[in-house]
Order: C-alpha cells, then sequence, then structure tokens
C-alpha cells in the first residue's frame, strides 16, 4: 500500500495517515494481519517525523484498527477480539466434530444442529 501525505493540507498529516489506512482496510488494500511499516521505516519512507506516525498508530490502536505486537509491529486487528473468540471456537469445533466424524454423524447433520443450536441465540 501506498501512503501519500499532502503537506499543503489543512488536514494534520498523522490524520492522513490514519485515513489511509483505514481506506485501504475497506477497500481490501490491507487485510487482517497484515503488518504496516515501523514507525521509523513509514516516517523515513514520506519524510515526516517519526512521532507523527506514533501518534497515527496510537489513533488507529484505540479506534481498534491496529494492535501492536512487540514482534510485528503495528499489526491490521479491526477486531482482534472477534478473532481470538473464532481461534478459541475452532479450536474446540475441531475435536467436537472429530468426534462427531467417528461416529458417523453427517455434515449435514452438523450444520442442521449449528442452525438449531445459533437460533436459541438470536
Amino acid at each position: 500500500m501506498l501512503i501519500e501525505v499532502d503537506f499543503n493540507s489543512d488536514e494534520a498529516i498523522y490524520i492522513q495517515l490514519c485515513n489511509q489506512i483505514i481506506l485501504g482496510i475497506a477497500t481490501s488494500e490491507i487485510h487482517e494481519g497484515d503488518s504496516l511499516p515501523s514507525v521509523r521505516q513509514l516516517a523515513e519512507s514520506i519524510g515526516i517525523n517519526m512521532h507523527t506516525v506514533n501518534k497515527a498508530y496510537s489513533v488507529l490502536k484505540r479506534e481498534g484498527y491496529i494492535s501492536l505486537d512487540k514482534r510485528r509491529g503495528a499489526v491490521i486487528a479491526v477486531d482482534m477480539d472477534k478473532l481470538e473468540a473464532l481461534e478459541d471456537m475452532k479450536r474446540q469445533l475441531k475435536l467436537v466434530l472429530a468426534r462427531g466424524h467417528c461416529k458417523n454423524i453427517s455434515r449435514q447433520e452438523v450444520h442442521n444442529l449449528v442452525d438449531e443450536i445459533f437460533d436459541d441465540y438470536v
């Protein structure tokens, strides 16, 4: 994703960065789990202060668009709570579905059961 800054704009540079990253997510140029450039890398490539990039990343984190990971840096994470819940559910379902498969429970029976249970929560 190419990030460009309009130095003549009345809009603050950190807001421009935030908006471009959000638009990148919305247009699928960047995806859940993608790493953004480090603060230093992005600042150098655009020619701006590192504190400006840091401020943009802080705003994006606060608004729930990224997470900050010590190993991977800024990572697109629109809804980490949901992703973590889905991963946990997937781990649990693997075992449940394996047990059902061993008992010859069909895919359609599983789908019907999930629909039946899910309808209880709507």
